[in-house]
Parts: C-alpha cells; structure tokens; sequence
C-alpha cells in the first residue's frame, strides 16, 4: 500500500537578532507576529501568522548551533504520525540524526535530522489535530520547496521512499542539469536540482506567497534584505525573487502572474 504523503507543515528561522528579524518579515511578507508562551522554560520564540493561522516561527539560534557555525537559515518540518519510527527509518536509510526525538511541552514530539547528502530539516509530531489544508497559493503561506542537493535523483528518491512524496515530472534546465518536481500530497509540492557552485552544502529553500513580487522584492531592499536572484518568472507564470535577509538567512518570495 502506497505510503500517505508526509509534506513540510511548519518553518523556522533561527537567526541572531529575533527582533531584527520579526520587523523584518512582518514588513515584507506581511504577516503578523503573536509571542508563543505556551511551552514554560522555553526560549523565546514569535509565531508568523496569517490571519489567525500560524505558519512559521522565530528563534535565536541555540549556542551550541552557532558555535559550530551553522548560519542564520529557515528549516522546515515535515509531518509525522509517529517522530521516533521516521527517525530510525531516516537513519537506516543513511540520513543523520542531529538531535534524537524529543518532547516540546505543550507541542509535540521533535527530532532534528538530514537526509543522506547533508540537507538539514526537522520532524514535528504535533499533540493537536492538523489544520486544515489551505490553497497553495494562499498569500503569506509557503508555495514551493526547493532543495538544492548533491545527487537530485539519489535525494527524490529518499523523499520518496520515506515520505511518499510523487514524481510531478522534471525539466532539462541545459548546463544547470535536471529540475525534478514533486508533490507532497494535497497543495504542497516543490523541486530538486543539484545545487550550483556558490552553494557550499545541500539546504532546502522556502517560497513565501506574496501579492506582487516587483513590491515585495523592494520592501526586501528598502528594509536591510537583499536580492540575491530575479525576479524572474518561473515555468506556470509565477514571478519569483530569491533574497537574503539582514542577518544572511536565505529564502525566497513567490507572486501570481505580473
């Protein structure tokens, strides 16, 4: 029986300047920040909403991450039923596991891991029940995810056999190679290529939606960002722009046809 389709839910950014960073997003993304209090003795943390929904948080980075000098950088969670068999099948399938599976009070069961070329994202088996699934073009939530790897076809593979993640067809993109795209289950799909040169290690890179991308990408400037790529429009109309934040998180902004 076909394995249910195990998507990214829930995105972090840890960074080294959480209030920097919260006026940073919520200018360009437009989304509103809620303190989480919920989990006692637990660092400070602020939940990106959209409307009354949380998408995303805010974190400083741990101190044992900056020291072994892990940049500022958004991490994604893919949802699990069950966060310690994912870990021991993700192990068994050569991935590595950062952090073993823990508690989060008041949130669910956690565990920090990569696949087996080095990309680095996390399980979530949340205490609630799941929110509902939204459009995913809905604006101020996450439209694609891409990962930039060291073997596109070894990576999907892995994806697909432990997270029942679907083939949705690849493109030739001449000297870049090969853009390998893939759904996650309802409204959540993304792609994988092998990274370029300027790209030290595997990463996944998050799209968030936004209205116009021409305004959204000079709110990045005028408020400490930078662009890195585009805009430029992408295979189905979309216009994206990849960018960087004033603390050097990368991630990137997707808009509807210009």
């Amino acid at each position: 029986m076909p394995k249910s389709p195990m998507p990214f839910f829930w995105y972090e950014l840890m960074t080294t300047d959480l209030d920097a960073a919260e006026a940073f997003y919520t200018k360009v993304v437009g989304w509103t920040a809620q303190p989480f209090d919920k989990a006692p003795g637990m660092p400070r943390y602020i939940v990106m909403n959209v409307g009354e929904r949380g998408v995303g948080g805010l974190m400083t980075m741990p101190e044992d991450a900056a020291k072994m000098g892990m940049p500022p950088a958004w991490l994604g969670y893919i949802h699990t039923k069950d966060v310690d068999a994912a870990t021991a099948s993700l192990e068994k399938a050569g991935g590595a596991v950062h952090r073993k599976p823990d508690n989060i009070p008041g949130v669910g069961r956690f565990a920090v891991v990569a696949d087996p070329q080095g990309a680095t994202f996390m399980f979530l088996q949340p205490n609630g029940p799941d929110q509902p699934i939204v459009p995913a073009s809905t604006p101020g939530h996450i439209g694609w995810h891409e990962l930039y790897t060291s073997d596109w076809k070894a990576a999907f593979d892995f994806y697909s056999d432990q997270f029942g993640w679907a083939n949705a067809g690849d493109f030739d993109m001449g000297p870049m190679g090969t853009y390998q795209t893939f759904t996650a289950g309802p409204e959540s799909g993304g792609g994988i290529m092998n990274k370029p040169q300027q790209i030290p290690v595997p990463v996944w890179q998050f799209y968030f939606n936004v209205a116009a991308i021409d305004a959204a990408a000079k709110r990045v400037t005028d408020n400490g960002g930078k662009i890195l790529m585009g805009p430029m429009e992408v295979p189905g109309g979309s216009w994206i722009v990849q960018c960087q934040d004033p603390q050097g998180a990368h991630f990137a902004l997707m808009a509807p046809v210009r």
